[in-house]
């Protein structure tokens, strides 16, 4: 049985297929009782369970498969489920947040990917939610964010318990266009490696749009 994902069409989908059947081994092979103990998983010898973005996956104890607990039949998109395994493998067995918040290019080794994720992550956002803080503000809450004083909605949510994000958005008015900005933890790559930072920036505002009920908006750098 092999994972199948929402976001790889046609000729790409084998390669992301082939990808996800390295990491299933890859959890496979981990100390999966330590990393209950240090994530606070919950699950027994069938299984874990690990919340991202307000959703519950399951991952099966004996194919490492992971599913979305509430609809077990949905296709993942290829970037939560690289999250998730990427979280158990590269996390630091010491990782701590600093409690610092930066933006993206800050993050370390992040810089080269710096002007995609603007593009095609933070620009998309600003495009998405101009003119619709109330949806905005609803998405956010749903995913458990709590207020905070910076722009027109800002949010602090936490992608898994270990991992808390923010969220800034400025709409836009006759004098300056909507922003977006994603701020990290600064010692987030403790926990990811850095281009998997990418993927829960994407991911969150993947989250945020369908929560809001707005349009998804095409964005091809989560469909790379």
């Amino acid at each position: 049985m092999r994972e199948k994902f929402a976001d790889t069409p046609g000729k790409e989908s084998d390669r992301y297929l082939a990808l996800c059947d390295t990491w299933r081994e890859k959890y496979l092979e981990m100390d999966r009782k330590e990393l209950k103990e240090r994530f606070h998983l919950e699950g027994d010898e069938t299984a874990q369970f690990i919340t991202y973005f307000g959703q519950r996956y399951r991952l099966d104890q004996r194919t490492g498969m992971a599913a979305l607990e509430e609809d077990p039949e949905r296709r993942l998109p290829f970037n939560t489920v690289m999250a998730i395994y990427h979280l158990f493998y590269y996390s630091k067995p010491d990782a701590k947040v600093s409690g610092k918040f930066v933006p993206f290019r800050e993050v370390k080794r992040a810089a080269p990917f710096d002007a995609a994720f603007k593009r095609n992550i933070l620009d998309a956002a600003a495009r998405t939610f101009d003119g619709h803080l109330p949806e905005l503000r609803r998405a956010c809450e749903a995913l458990g964010g709590k207020s905070l004083p910076q722009g027109d909605a800002g949010y602090e949510i936490r992608a898994f318990d270990c991992m808390p994000l923010q969220f800034i958005f400025w709409d836009g008015d006759e004098e300056f266009p909507a922003q977006a900005n994603i701020l990290f933890d600064a010692d987030i790559t403790d926990f990811l490696h850095e281009e998997t930072v990418v993927c829960v920036g994407d991911d969150l505002f993947r989250r945020l749009t369908e929560e809001s009920g707005l349009p998804d908006a095409k964005r091809p750098y989560g469909d790379r």
